[in-house]
């Protein structure tokens, strides 16, 4: 090859190597319970048409239940899963224990067993983050007393993770600064923040300043999300170049998942909602 050929094969090889590496830094997923497929094998499919390069899969509903609902236990419907998301090039990114968000983390019995059994599914599945919201009973701001019984449970469930090789991301009503507080009480990298825009949103709190004050090895994923209402795009107090600014210098890279930001006049056109929203983050988070 000549030089000239050479060097005019360059800039598309920087290209290339450009698009890669953001597509390796950022993945966008969806959740099956948002789209409407909690624990359905057809949510990887969907997932695929909306666009999403992984997956957040719900571990099942809790209810009085003695742990979650979970289908996953099951070794053919994880073989299923297991198979789909390979032949679709899709990845199951988290498994969330969302029945959490309507339960006491604080007080229910049995808490270790249903930790347990999400680690063990995502031992069976190689997945690496779970989704633990402290939900409305476990809000620490309106709470706080319960602050002891919580840390005690945190406590409870780092080294079951830490033993997996896994990571518990939890979401908490507390700032940045507080939660930052609250990990260094646990005292486990195996608990980290599972971060919420719209969480900080809707307490007043600006985005980047609180992914600052976390820094990027507290943030083990993000719900890339606000209330629902308008889509991403058209969401005027959530500045996502920004936020993709803010999470490049911090040097975070990983998951940012779609869980709302849903248009009010089509709550249930799922593939409309999240298809805009997932074309939207990847004009910003994985520009060509």
């Amino acid at each position: 090859m000549s030089n000239i050929a050479a060097l005019s094969i360059l800039p598309s090889l920087a290209w290339a190597t450009s698009t890669n590496k953001n597509k390796n830094r950022y993945k966008i997923a969806v959740i099956d319970l948002m789209i409407l497929k909690r624990q359905k094998l057809s949510a990887l499919p969907l997932a695929k048409e909306i666009g999403a390069d992984g997956l957040e899969v719900d571990m099942g509903g809790l209810g009085t239940r003695e742990t979650f609902d979970n289908k996953l236990a099951d070794p053919e419907i994880r073989k299923q899963y297991i198979e789909e998301s390979k032949e679709l090039n899709l990845e199951i990114c988290s498994l969330a224990m969302t029945g959490f968000y309507a339960q006491s983390f604080a007080k229910r019995d049995g808490v270790k067993k249903m930790v347990s059994d999400c680690i063990s599914t995502m031992q069976q599945l190689n997945v690496k983050v779970a989704f633990l919201p402290l939900g409305v009973q476990g809000d620490l701001v309106k709470n706080p007393e319960l602050r002891p019984l919580i840390l005690e449970r945190l406590k409870l469930i780092a080294p079951l993770a830490e033993k997996a090789g896994v990571i518990i991301g939890i979401e908490t009503a507390l700032d940045a600064a507080e939660e930052v507080k609250l990990l260094k009480e646990v005292g486990s990298k195996s608990i980290q923040i599972y971060f919420n825009f719209s969480n900080a949103l809707e307490a007043g709190r600006n985005v980047c300043e609180e992914l600052e004050i976390l820094g990027k090895d507290r943030i083990c994923q993000i719900h890339c999300t606000d209330k629902d209402g308008v889509w991403l795009e058209n969401n005027t107090r959530l500045d996502m170049e920004k936020v993709k600014n803010t999470l490049d210098k911090m040097g975070w890279k990983g998951w940012l998942v779609i869980e709302r930001s849903r248009d009010a006049s089509k709550p249930q056109d799922v593939k409309g909602n999240f298809g805009a929203n997932t074309a939207y983050m990847k004009s910003i988070f994985q520009p060509a």
